[in-house]
Formats: C-alpha cells, structure tokens, sequence
C-alpha cells in the first residue's frame, strides 16, 4: 500500500511554499520547470519512496498553490535558490540530494554552487540553459508573448502564443495536453506570467568553468531533440562533460516515437535512484 503524503507550508522570504512529503529516509527534493507545478517531475512514480527515500516535492514562488511573490520581478534564480534553501532550513534537513527539470535544475545548479554544503546529489533534468550562447531580443520576445498570451487569455491564450503547428507532430497532442493539465492547475496564473518574463532573463551561473567546481554526485537527464528541441541535447551534454564524473542519460537514437526519459516518470525515477546510492 503506498505511503500517504504529508502536506506542508513554508514560509520564506515573502512567499509561503505549498509541498508535501512522502516515505522515509534520505531525503531527496524534487524540483519542477517553468510554467509546471510539483506534479511533473516524477509524473507520479512511487519508485524513490518505495525505494527507501524521503521525497519532497514543492511548488516554486506563484506556481500551483505557492503564493506569488510581492514584487513582479522576483522571480530570479537567487530568489528560486533561496526559496529551496528557506525550506530545507524549515525542514531540518542539513542535506539532501535535489533533482531539478529545466528552471528546476537551473536553480538546484545555483545552490550547490553557492552552498555545496546543503547538496548531496544532483539529478539535473533537461537543462536549457547556456551561458555562452548570446541570448537575443526574439528570443524574449517569444516568452514574453507567451506571459502576455497567458494574462490575456489564459489557457488558450498561452496556447495559441506557443505555436503547437511548430511541435512535431509526433509530440503535439502530448504536448498540448499537459501543457493544458498543468496551466490549469494554478492558483495565480498571473504569477505565472511574471515568472515567464523573468525566469529565462536570468542566470544561474556564468561560465561552465562554474561547473568543474561541483564535488557532489551528479547525472544529467538530456532529451533529443527532435522531442524537445526547447531543451536542446548539446547543452545535457556540455553539462555533463563540465561537472566532475557525472553521467549522462539520453533515449536510445532511432526508436520512432519514443518518449524521451524525462517524460517517463518511472524510468527517470530509476535513474534518480541510482543517484541516491551514490549519494549514500
């Protein structure tokens, strides 16, 4: 019989966190992505707690049921990080092994580079994030019309903003019915929309020399990208070639309509656990 989660509250610098905690053991916090909630990191798999693990997941500042914060631009990576640092401390929890998707492993990155010592393992999910790549006004031109799409029209506004003719069309329906399933789990979709202006604007870190100094565990989740080009495979792998030792996981090249790893939450949920055994 699965272990029944434990809802909890945080209170940090402005914004209160809505989470919940499930098993015993180690703790591992899970981080979600950008415009996403605390239910799509693991998509539901049981696999870390039954595995023997405390698994902590949270809504980041103005998503899901997280309040917004105060002021419309602090939604930066200093913010995120010290949010994920307000709840560790809140919890009593020196430690943990934190595993992030995208913003989420943006802003697991920031915190062990800041404080390596609240970092026992690192599970870095499709980052997207390049610091030598220039970034240009259409690119922000792009989240920003997605933000205005999502105040204006809500669902459907961000929808017809993200161009779905765009996404193979392999992937559409997927794609399009969770990105409906999680914008409408949100309490404050304007926070949302903040957090889309502000988030990809910011960086987590500067250079991946930053990288050679990690000491803990590591794996980086990369996807294809003929899945999901958003989250392009060059940069999981310049990640994982940055940071000392870590390993790379990747879909096997060739299987026609294959989910990539990162979307499987009982697949990416084993390769976490790994992570935890070697953290241990």
């Amino acid at each position: 019989m699965p272990a029944e989660s434990t809802p909890f509250s945080v209170k940090g610098d402005g914004v209160t966190l809505s989470g919940e905690a499930v098993g015993g053991g180690p703790p591992i916090v899970l981080l979600h992505g950008l415009t996403a909630t605390r239910r799509y990191v693991v998509m539901g798999s049981r696999t870390l707690e039954r595995s023997g693990h405390r698994v902590l997941s949270y809504d980041a500042r103005g998503h899901g049921r997280s309040t917004p914060a105060a002021d419309h631009g602090a939604y930066r990576y200093e913010q995120l990080a010290g949010d994920l640092e307000d709840l560790l401390d809140a919890l009593g929890i020196a430690r943990a092994v934190l595993a992030g998707a995208s913003m989420g492993a943006h802003t697991a990155l920031r915190l062990a580079l800041h404080r390596p010592e609240r970092v026992a393992g690192l599970g870095l999910i499709t980052p997207s994030f390049d610091p030598s790549r220039p970034r240009t006004p259409k690119e922000f031109a792009g989240w920003d019309a997605l933000a205005e799409g999502l105040r204006t029209g809500g669902v459907e506004g961000f929808l017809e903003a993200y161009d779905l003719p765009a996404v193979p069309e392999a992937w559409r329906d997927t794609v399009e019915r969770v990105l409906r399933q999680r914008l409408a789990a949100h309490e404050h979709p304007q926070a949302v929309a903040d957090a889309l202006e502000v988030v990809p604007r910011s960086r987590p870190f500067d250079d991946f020399r930053e990288l050679e100094q990690l000491e803990a565990p590591a794996v980086v989740v990369a996807s294809r990208d003929e899945a999901d080009p958003g989250h392009p495979l060059a940069v999981g792998e310049r990640y994982a070639q940055a940071i000392p030792g870590a390993s790379l996981v990747v879909e096997d090249a060739g299987a026609p309509a294959r989910s990539p790893i990162a979307w499987q939450g009982g697949q990416l949920s084993r390769v976490l656990a790994e992570l935890l055994e070697r953290a241990e």
